[in-house]
């Protein structure tokens, strides 16, 4: 439930990257908090909705989980149009999907939003013996690029309800609070039609 007084923000998500980058597994166990060992690939794209509540306000998110194969890459703008925040995953144990991510980013600062919150995801960090792609590395990019950097575990859940958490706050932020109930003009000629109420 949002809090009285609280703003709410309908958001919408998109995700992207490379295909078996675990964008879906991501999507999955912030949603549902589930992780299937074998996930298939999104065919277009898949949607989901989540809401969180934080003090600030209640942050409604629309999801957009798009496929990662090369043939839907045409479809990818109309997904991220008017998205107010993004999150490019890679997957560490592959270096390939770290030089794909970096050209969505590329595509995203073009052809985004302006206002657009980026946010690049090192996933499947448990998987640390296979690692192909430095924390360094995704550091480094992310702060040239001005993303924010986290490393995630669908597998584990390690980050991902921060990663969301970290999203909402920062849409808070950029979000100007609506004014809610009453608001009183001093021009006492107009008073009683002047007021504006109620905005959602």
């Amino acid at each position: 439930m949002s809090r009285p007084g609280s703003k709410i923000i309908q958001a919408k998500l998109v995700l992207l990257g490379d295909m078996g980058t675990g964008k879906t597994s991501l999507a999955l166990r912030f949603v549902k908090g589930q992780f299937l060992d074998y996930q298939e690939s999104t065919i277009g794209a898949a949607f989901f909705t989540q809401v969180l509540s934080l003090n600030e306000a209640t942050v409604k998110f629309d999801i957009w989980d798009t496929a990662g194969q090369e043939r839907y890459h045409s479809l990818a703008p109309m997904y991220y149009r008017g998205a107010a925040a993004a999150v490019v995953v890679y997957d560490v144990t592959s270096m390939e999907s770290f030089l794909r991510a970096k050209k969505w980013v590329q595509e995203l600062q073009r052809q985004g939003n302006a206002k657009l919150i980026m946010f690049l995801v090192a996933n499947k960090v448990d998987l640390e013996d296979k690692r192909k792609v430095g924390n360094e590395e995704g550091e480094q990019y992310a702060k040239e690029n001005g993303l924010v950097f986290v490393e995630t575990s669908a597998k584990t859940a390690h980050n991902v309800n921060e990663l969301f958490y970290e999203i909402a706050k920062r849409l808070a932020k950029a979000t100007p609070s609506r004014p809610t109930g009453m608001r009183l003009h001093s021009r006492p000629q107009n008073s009683g039609r002047r007021f504006f109420c109620c905005s959602e």
